[in-house]
């Protein structure tokens, strides 16, 4: 199994670290969320560091919603821009949100759209960052309707179904164990309060996740990215730290 360094388009001040990473074998690969507008400044650069990417499009609020389709003319051109990055960095997969305030069926439609063989669509939380936004793709069956009808993969970003999860007062692995029927081709992993409606992205240790038992479901899938806080400015010290804790785990 893989491991991932979550890493955004911009985020030039980390590239030297990124480098000394990978030439340490702390990852194996880069997920770089594409911030819209960047792709001629930075995309060089990327191409430079000479290691694997999986691509994350933009989502809601850097204004890419596939869940409304008064939307998808403007998110329809920030997804270019990421399938630009995907094509010259030959990404593996290009992962999509679902969208937020809208239905699956706009969803799968915008998905259709774009028409790329490698989309995975990534699992939300029940709520967005308040409990005023709703996001699509929150339970295992809006993410199979859109599976099945878009014919794209699924990341399973875990602490999302756990937030989700308390808002259906489900048990929560019961939960997890319903998107992995799914068959995830990889994860996104973090810490977080295990009673809380809200994802939170924590560092390994700084939550209350019981990761004994989570590592059982990721170490089914093809790779796990780490996403989790960055407290500095220009070293990843804490993604160190939480590659060692995962290490252990695995």
């Amino acid at each position: 199994m893989q491991i991932g360094l979550k890493l955004w388009s911009d985020n030039e001040r980390y590239f030297d670290e990124a480098k000394r990473l990978y030439n340490k074998k702390f990852y194996d690969y880069i997920e770089l969320y594409v911030v819209p507008g960047t792709f001629d400044k930075y995309i060089n650069a990327w191409k430079r560091l000479d290691v694997p990417y999986i691509i994350h499009a933009p989502h809601f609020a850097h204004g890419l919603n596939p869940a409304k389709e008064e939307d998808h003319e403007a998110s329809l051109i920030k997804a270019k821009e990421a399938l630009r990055f995907k094509t010259e960095l030959n990404a593996k997969y290009i992962i999509f949100h679902p969208g937020i305030n809208g239905i699956i069926e706009n969803t799968v439609k915008f998905f259709k759209m774009i028409n790329d063989s490698d989309i995975l669509v990534e699992n939300k939380p029940y709520y967005a960052l308040n409990d005023s936004k709703i996001c699509n793709g929150n339970n295992p069956e809006e993410i199979r309707v859109i599976m099945k009808n878009a014919k794209v993969g699924f990341c399973f970003d875990i602490g999302h179904a756990i937030a989700a999860a308390n808002v259906y007062k489900k048990d929560i692995y019961e939960f997890v164990d319903a998107f992995m029927k799914l068959e995830p081709k990889m994860c996104h992993l973090s810490d977080g309060k295990v009673d809380s409606v809200f994802d939170q992205h924590l560092n390994f240790g700084c939550g209350n996740y019981d990761f004994k038992k989570i590592i059982s479901y990721v170490r089914t899938t093809e790779a796990v990215t780490i996403e989790t806080d960055k407290n500095d400015k220009k070293l990843l010290k804490d993604y160190e730290k939480d590659v060692f804790f995962l290490r252990e785990l695995l």
